[in-house]
């Protein structure tokens, strides 16, 4: 090599040494550090702990995206009742679907003393989004039997699919049943981020969607996220009612307990 030749190669060297760190993290990279499959080590406490009660209380947050502070602040609230059995979270943990998005609300959501499961929102959806959200929380679609209850959580996020998929899955739903029928479930509440004719659902098989789910043992009702607006709506005129919880950012969230034959709902202010 010339002599003349090593001020090229220093160049080069340096502003490689630069670009390497600008290039150390990319939102999509999917390199996820800390816990995973969330969902299924705490769907099986949930199980577990509830398996000798007979009214149960569980809360429902949702759309916590961006609004890390409200996160903690409904954490703490949930932790200092001491009187909620577990948490469900609405889906919508990320805004862009950055992987460290995810980790954040994680740990933050880690900090509850009561065990809680995650839906898929459809921002989560955005980029590797989906892959992260497999990775750190465990399949969109999963059931979670409470005693003699059964949630029955989707992904209902079909335009994020571009209707590629299943969404919502079908076969999943009777699979469910079949089970369902079989242990004995006595009731059912079916939980999801984007609701019936809403632009992210597929509508063109909401009825055939309400017919499945009415399949199921006595359903309860439904909940949802999404619209960032407390709503109670009956889609379908048949006396289910569909309960929509707001963002985060409103500092509200719902507290739902089950009996035996029946349940009470009211909206918590934090």
């Amino acid at each position: 090599m010339k002599l003349s030749s090593y001020p090229l190669v220093l160049l080069s060297l340096l502003l490689l040494s630069a670009c390497s760190n600008l290039f150390d993290y990319h939102a999509y990279d999917t390199q996820i550090s800390g816990e995973t499959g969330i969902n299924a080590k705490n769907k099986a406490l949930i199980e577990v702990q509830s398996q000798e009660k007979k009214n149960i209380k569980f809360a429902f947050i949702s759309d916590t995206q961006r609004w890390y502070d409200e996160t903690e602040d409904v954490v703490a609230h949930i932790n200092n009742r001491g009187d909620i059995d577990f948490v469900i979270h609405g889906g919508d943990l990320s805004d862009f679907g950055a992987t460290r998005e995810f980790m954040w609300q994680r740990d933050i959501l880690n900090k509850l003393t009561t065990p809680y499961v995650c839906l898929l929102g459809n921002h989560d959806c955005i980029g590797s989004g989906k892959h992260t959200f497999e990775k750190i929380f465990g399949n969109p679609n999963f059931t979670l039997r409470v005693g003699n209850t059964l949630f029955v959580c989707l992904n209902t996020n079909a335009l994020e699919y571009d209707y590629s998929e299943p969404v919502p899955d079908f076969f999943f739903l009777e699979s469910q049943l079949e089970i369902a029928l079989a242990s004995g479930v006595e009731q059912t509440i079916v939980l999801m981020h984007a609701p019936p004719f809403d632009l992210v659902f597929n509508n063109n098989v909401a009825s055939a969607f309400q017919y499945s789910i009415k399949r199921f043992p006595n359903l309860l009702f439904c909940v949802y996220g999404h619209n960032h607006n407390t709503e109670i709506n009956d889609f379908f005129n048949d006396g289910i009612n569909y309960y929509g919880c707001t963002n985060i950012k409103d500092r509200r969230y719902f507290l739902f307990t089950l009996t035996q034959d029946s349940y009470e709902m009211e909206e918590v202010s934090f």
